[in-house]
């Protein structure tokens, strides 16, 4: 198993876990089967379809 050499500074480590804050947010489609706006690549909440096929019985 590799091991680093020398240690990284706090500031160092610290730099890089903060680098997901900057990221910016997904964006949002719209589903094409009730025209909501959803994320990418998920099921829509409002109908439920993903695929145009059903995965939840939404009320």
């Amino acid at each position: 198993m590799a091991v680093p050499k020398k240690r990284h500074s706090k500031s160092r480590t610290k730099k890089r876990r903060a680098m997901w804050k900057k990221m910016p947010a997904p964006g949002l489609v719209v589903c094409p089967r009730c025209h909501e706006m959803k994320m990418p690549h998920r099921m829509c909440p409002e109908c439920g379809f993903y695929k145009e096929r059903l995965v939840k019985e939404v009320k």
